[in-house]
Formats: C-alpha cells, sequence, structure tokens
C-alpha cells in the first residue's frame, strides 16, 4: 500500500465514480479498478459494494477513507513539520472563486512563488459552497471564497476585501439611474448558486424590485461581455483587484454603497500548514492594495 492509493481511494470517494477519480488522479478507469482490488486483498476486507452497476462504498469503506485522510494529511505535513516555520515547499492546494482569477489570485500567487521557490501553488476554480467543501474534507489547503452567512464551525477566515455590488451597464444606455435600469432593461442575473448571488437575489426581493431575466451566468467576464452587447444589465462585485483588459461599462453603485460581499481566506483550525496560510493571506492584502493587474504591478508584486 501506498501514498497514492489511498489519494486514489479518496478520489473515488469524493468524485462518486471510477472513471471520475481516474481523471482527477490522472490514471485510467483500470488503473484505478485495479488498485482497489489490491487494496482489499491487501486488507482482506471489503471496501466497494460491486453490485451495484456504480460501485459503492461499504460503510467499512467510508470508515476507510475518513482514515486515508488523516494520513494523507499527516504524510503531507511531514516534511512542512520537520522544517518548521523556516521554510515554505511543497505544494498548496488553493481554490478560488471565478471572479478572483484574473486579477487577484495570478498578483498572489506571482508574489509567493518569487519568494518561495521551493512552492507550488495548485489552483482549483468553483463557487463558495463547494470551496468550502473541500477545504472541510481536507481536500483543498485553503479557499479564497465569499464569506458565506454561516462559516462551518471547523473554517477558519481571514478578511481579504470587501467588494461592492454594483450595476454594470452597457456605455449606449443614457439613463444613469440603477432602480429604472433594472426595471426596465434585460436582467442577466449572476448565479444564484454562488453566494454573491444569493445576496443579490435577497436584495432584490427586499427592495421589491421585478427584473426582466434573460440568462444567468456564473462567469463575470461572460457577463460583462454580455451587457458590453447591450443584452441586458447585472448586478456583479466590483472586483478588488481589477484586470487592466476589463470592458468599457457603466459602473452604478446601489443602495448607497452599503451592499457588498466580503473575499476572505477559509482554511481548516487544525490546518497542518500555518505559514503557508499566513503568507498566502499577506500576498492577497498587497495584491489589493495594488488594486490592478497589469504589468507594472505584476512586476511590483514578484519584486516584493
Amino acid at each position: 500500500m501506498t501514498i497514492r492509493i489511498l489519494r486514489t481511494l479518496v478520489a473515488v470517494h469524493e468524485h462518486g465514480t471510477f472513471s471520475a477519480a481516474a481523471e482527477a488522479v490522472y490514471m485510467t478507469h483500470a488503473a484505478v479498478s485495479q488498485q482497489m482490488k489490491a487494496l482489499e486483498a491487501e486488507w482482506g476486507i471489503k471496501i466497494f459494494d460491486r453490485s451495484r452497476r456504480t460501485p459503492e462504498l461499504t460503510p467499512m469503506g467510508r470508515a476507510l477513507v475518513a482514515r486515508a485522510r488523516d494520513v494523507i494529511a499527516a504524510y503531507d505535513g511531514l516534511v512542512p513539520g520537520i522544517l518548521g516555520e523556516d521554510s515554505l515547499r511543497g505544494t498548496v492546494r488553493l481554490g478560488a472563486v471565478p471572479t478572483t482569477l484574473t486579477g487577484l489570485v495570478p498578483l498572489t500567487i506571482s508574489s509567493l512563488k518569487h519568494s518561495f521557490h521551493g512552492l507550488m501553488v495548485s489552483v482549483t476554480p468553483g463557487l463558495t459552497n463547494t470551496l468550502l467543501h473541500q477545504v472541510e474534507r481536507g481536500a483543498l489547503d485553503a479557499a479564497i471564497t465569499s464569506r458565506p452567512e454561516v462559516l462551518p464551525r471547523n473554517l477558519a477566515w481571514l478578511d481579504v476585501a470587501e467588494e461592492p455590488l454594483e450595476l454594470l451597464v452597457s456605455p449606449n444606455i443614457e439613463s444613469d439611474d440603477p432602480i429604472e435600469l433594472l426595471r426596465t432593461q434585460s436582467f442577466i442575473r449572476f448565479s444564484r448558486h454562488a453566494v454573491v448571488g444569493e445576496k443579490i437575489e435577497r436584495w432584490l426581493q427586499e427592495t421589491g424590485i421585478e427584473v426582466k431575466e434573460s440568462m444567468e451566468l456564473e462567469s463575470l467576464e461572460a457577463i460583462s461581455s454580455m451587457v458590453l452587447a447591450n443584452l441586458g444589465v447585472s448586478i456583479v462585485p466590483r472586483p478588488c483587484v481589477r484586470h487592466m483588459l476589463s470592458h468599457p461599462l457603466k459602473h452604478l453603485p446601489l443602495d448607497r454603497g452599503n451592499l457588498y460581499r466580503t473575499i476572505g481566506l477559509a482554511s481548516r483550525n487544525d490546518n497542518l500548514r500555518p505559514r503557508a496560510i499566513r503568507e498566502i493571506h499577506q500576498r492577497l492584502l498587497d495584491a489589493v492594495a495594488l488594486g490592478v493587474f497589469n504589468p507594472l504591478t505584476l512586476k511590483q508584486a514578484s519584486e516584493g
């Protein structure tokens, strides 16, 4: 038995099928199946119920997954634990909501890699609730997300920035009245599966504004392109780190600036890489202070 096989077992549990797990760990379906059969033979227990079309973990299998996570976490923390606080190396698994991937995240990672040459940062995109669940399970070391209404009790949270919600409007529209535009123009909705999408929906209900919804999208870039094409207006967070190639749109404030979302860094209370979390958080704050992603700020971030 190896750590790699334990990682495969956890991947099967997390992704639900051998095929999905194989893709996640860069193996073939046959190789995953062979590893799981070898694990059952070595331990002499039935980990999967193969009487179903899709093999499912038995109660014993689910219990082993929990222990396997502990073993993997201990293994991943072995070298950092020996090296202590004076060194930062290895791979940090970082999740990030899509709106942070074009500015905040690249500036942050660039700064980290310049300071710590032995550090690798893998990035997993996703929506807040999905990423927080992955952090809880130990599949991610930390995640940059919107702050949810209720933070899971076993997670720690570090604020990074407040992003006001604003109305994106095509420059071809003359009106600057956000309420009028919400009532008269087609509405391009930010996905309600996202925490910020839920916040937008609550605000619309509380203010009694009925919108003419035309589409629902998850990507800020896609929404901006639709607005630029004059296909509607949309409520979105104003990124704490703007991209230099942002579309030339009108940005109208809502609710006198009192409507916003909080971006932060979530990690487990018992995480094994406290210094990595501290360094990531500081580099996030540094990126927010720069405020824009362009060649100059990228150079500034890299040079510290």
